[in-house]
């Protein structure tokens, strides 16, 4: 078969497909989605190898809000011996374009698939020995390549590759970040993942840094200002409710006791901040209040997505985001993607150019 294999969350399915047969369909190419309920993929089945090369060369990663890693199917095989997985995978992977510098085996994100956790372990070292042997792993100087073997049971698996630049840097793309124990509440990973997947090591070197400043809108109790005040940013945090002590004793932060959509900074900051659970169209109505009015530089937010028409409404809000700052003649650049650590939403990154 040929196409592309797409991580998502479960749940949405729907939506990855949606999106992939959007972008597919602007650069002119035919194919058609598979998704499962509740399986936390989808497989978008081009009628040729050529399309899903093309599609993973011309289509940037980052534009991809619902999927967290993809690659390109070079094989589907669902009778692989319990004797011998190994010789079968190596011949499905006999087609790629050059010896690989990496190997995942992995599985979809639900809670049946990662009973094959085990199994990808004890598989790993011996079919990356099978593959060196046969010259299509090559750890150093190898091209940008990373093999990748997605287990949907013990005897299926889809086989493929992709280019390391243009996908996520973690197998499944999920980053496996520990939740630190002096943080207030676990909604602190969002922004811990955000930073991770948006920005990369000399950006937030340049944009997180001591001395900047920030405001938190709907803080209570400080899971984001926590990941703020660790990177020595003075905070303004908004919310009627209380703070963690944890957060106010580093004398980093003010606490306004004052409506989120209401508060007005005295003076611009660099970063504003945002998870209030509102509806997403308010979320990116205020948003564009900050920017046109030059109120943040950066900001991080979520959108927390209805049950239905979900992908449509993350388009509703990004279109209205671009027709207030096009109006403003405000460049900026943007990026969204629904993040491990989210829920039913997704979290957007805008810096004003």
């Amino acid at each position: 078969m040929s196409g592309l294999f797409l991580f998502c969350r479960p749940g949405f399915e729907g939506e990855c497909a949606a999106e992939m047969q959007d972008k597919s369909a602007q650069l002119g190419i035919s194919g058609y989605a598979k998704a499962k309920p509740d399986s936390g993929y989808v497989v978008f089945v081009t009628y040729q190898v050529e399309d899903a090369v093309t599609l993973h060369e011309r289509l940037a990663f980052a534009q991809l809000v619902f999927s967290r890693q993809w690659f390109i199917v070079l094989a589907m095989r669902n009778d692989l011996p319990v004797t011998d997985r190994i010789t079968p995978i190596c011949e499905a992977l006999s087609a790629l374009p050059g010896p690989a510098a990496d190997l995942l085996l992995e599985t979809p994100d639900t809670n049946e698939a990662k009973e094959l956790s085990g199994l990808c372990r004890s598989l790993e070292r011996p079919l990356a020995r099978a593959l060196e042997q046969q010259n299509l792993l090559q750890r150093q100087g190898a091209p940008d390549i990373t093999l990748h073997i997605c287990f949907l049971s013990a005897t299926a698996a889809y086989i493929g590759y992709a280019r390391s630049a243009n996908s996520a840097r973690w197998a499944m793309g999920i980053p496996r970040l520990k939740f630190p124990p002096q943080a207030p509440s676990r909604s602190t990973l969002k922004l811990e993942e955000a930073f991770l997947c948006f920005l990369d090591e000399t950006e937030r070197e340049e944009l997180l840094h001591t001395g900047m400043t920030a405001v938190d809108l709907g803080a209570c109790p400080g899971g984001w200002t926590w990941q703020l005040v660790r990177r020595h940013l003075y905070v303004t945090a908004i919310d009627n409710g209380p703070m963690a002590d944890s957060v106010m004793d580093t004398g980093l932060v003010t606490h306004l006791r004052v409506d989120g959509f209401r508060y007005a900074p005295e003076a611009p900051v660099d970063w504003m901040v945002c998870d209030m659970v509102e509806q997403p169209i308010r979320i990116a109505d205020l948003v564009a209040r900050w920017i046109e009015r030059g109120w943040c530089r950066y900001t991080i937010f979520n959108l927390k997505l209805p049950m239905k028409k979900r992908y449509l409404e993350y388009q509703r809000c990004l279109a209205l985001l671009d027709e207030r700052l096009r109006s403003a003649g405000i460049g900026y650049r943007v990026r969204a993607k629904q993040l491990y650590h989210d829920r039913e939403e997704i979290t957007v990154f805008l810096a004003r150019d």
